[in-house]
């Protein structure tokens, strides 16, 4: 085990002083002093609080989660769901971001979890190790990452790949679970409605490199036989562009990292797309009728060349900023359902009388099944496909999202718990065959509800 002399050293330093004192010097810091008001990255959810506070210890955290009646932690506020606030009690756990130690045997790294995505990868790719499926972004902490599910493709959800954390329970103290143990299948994707995540041991392999093509399809040729890609492929994501018959593959094959390709970047204008995006889609706002023809403009600009590069996971398919904010929803379905699943929704969009006029591009992806009792993929290999909002502020009133949330719920589909839907407990239930014991299991772990917000009391069908 190798341990990290300077963030262990300042850990220890914290958590021996005086805990009256410490309380002291992380007083509640208003986000907006004046009003108190807790506001998310895109600015679409807003709640008052009473009280926040920045940590940089475990044992601060423990202290405040003791001694609060509710309580939620955020890092970096980019959900889409109304999970992160809406308590009298917020912690910002963004400072609470070292990495603890190494195991070189193993090849784990164990952090601390307000760690930033971004500084975990390049950390462990340094060592020459990676975490082989990764989410589309990178800022995002790894707390709230685990919390909600997020996943890459061709591979697991990224909480599949803890082997031990360290849990702070609703009464302050400290639970160690390990890979072995059922309770991490309940914990690995809990919604924060269990406990806090406090420190995360996560199984890295050898890092690899990879060899990736993008080109347009047409939606008949990528469909066609999924399956076998998705088993045959190392890296597949297809941008789906609904209104122009065409989704933008992106596929990718392991190779030796000094093998010399014939990279190919495309026009140097691709990197103005989310800037082009923004602006058209801005005119679609009064009239959406339009989104088909900017569609058609988008995929003629930036979908339609082809691109051939080569890089580590992280380096060759990670985004690496957002550029502007955005509204989400992304629903799932099992492999075998979604052919059918996507030429009703591919029908349903193209019909101009719904007024479902979506933006691009929708995103699929594709995630290998698992035991976490809330994972998307809980015993069924699944295709994800985001649908997204360039604009921001008008999504409640954005058809898209109720349209895929209808198709998705009528074949069985299961939401992202950190982007947009509506459906509760009811649908739950039928959705997630372990959903009554999680339930059950959050009320023994949090007998007086202390980490429900509003919306969680909603999902959960809690009384408020």
């Amino acid at each position: 085990m190798e341990m990290l002399h300077p963030n262990t050293e300042k850990k220890k330093k914290i958590s021996s002083q005086n805990p009256q004192k410490k309380q002291k010097n992380t007083a509640p810091d208003a986000l907006d002093k004046k009003n108190k008001i807790w506001v998310s990255w895109n600015e679409n959810i807003k709640h008052s609080y009473k009280h926040l506070y920045k940590i940089e210890s475990e044992h601060e955290l423990q202290e405040i989660i003791a001694n609060s009646d509710d309580i939620r932690i955020y890092g970096s506020k980019q959900s889409s769901a109304d999970i992160t606030a809406g308590v009298n009690t917020l912690v910002d756990i963004s400072n609470y971001n070292k990495i603890i130690s190494y195991n070189n045997e193993r090849l784990e790294i164990t952090v601390q979890s307000g760690i930033k995505l971004k500084d975990l990868l390049v950390d462990i790719e340094a060592k020459q190790w990676c975490i082989p499926c990764l989410p589309d972004i990178n800022t995002v902490t790894v707390g709230g990452a685990l919390a909600t599910g997020t996943h890459g493709t061709s591979g697991k959800i990224l909480a599949d790949y803890i082997t031990e954390c360290r849990m702070i329970l609703a009464n302050g103290s400290i639970k160690t679970i390990k890979e072995d143990e059922q309770l991490m299948d309940a914990c690995r994707v809990s919604l924060g409605v269990l406990g806090v995540f406090s420190t995360i041991t996560f199984k890295c392999e050898p890092l690899y490199t990879l060899h990736i093509k993008e080109a347009p399809q047409k939606d008949s040729v990528w469909v066609k036989d999924l399956s076998k890609k998705v088993k045959t492929l190392d890296f597949l994501r297809i941008l789906w562009l609904p209104h122009t018959g065409y989704g933008y593959v992106i596929s990718g094959d392991k190779i030796p990292a000094d093998k010399e390709i014939d990279v190919k970047t495309g026009p140097s204008y691709l990197k103005h797309r989310r800037k082009v995006s923004k602006f058209l889609y801005r005119l679609t706002d009064k009239l959406p009728m339009l989104t088909a023809m900017a569609n058609k403009i988008l995929y003629r600009l930036f979908f339609s060349s082809k691109k051939e590069h080569k890089g580590s996971l992280y380096q060759a398919t990670v985004t690496k900023s957002r550029g502007s904010t955005l509204e989400l929803a992304e629903w799932t379905i099992g492999l075998d359902k979604f052919p059918e699943v996507f030429e009703e929704l591919k029908s349903e969009l193209q019909d101009l009388s719904n007024k479902s006029f979506v933006h691009i591009p929708m995103d699929v992806r594709f995630v290998s099944k698992d035991v976490s009792w809330l994972s998307y993929a809980y015993n069924q290999d699944t295709v994800t496909m985001g649908c997204v909002t360039r604009n921001a502020a008008s999504a409640d009133s954005y058809e898209a999202f109720k349209s895929i949330e209808k198709i998705f719920l009528k074949h069985g589909g299961r939401p992202h718990w950190g982007k947009r839907f509506q459906a509760r407990d009811y649908e739950m239930n039928t959705l997630y065959p372990k959903w009554n014991e999680f339930k059950a299991l959050r009320k023994e772990m949090d007998p007086t509800n202390k980490f429900l917000n509003l919306n969680l009391h909603r999902l959960f069908n809690e009384p408020v």
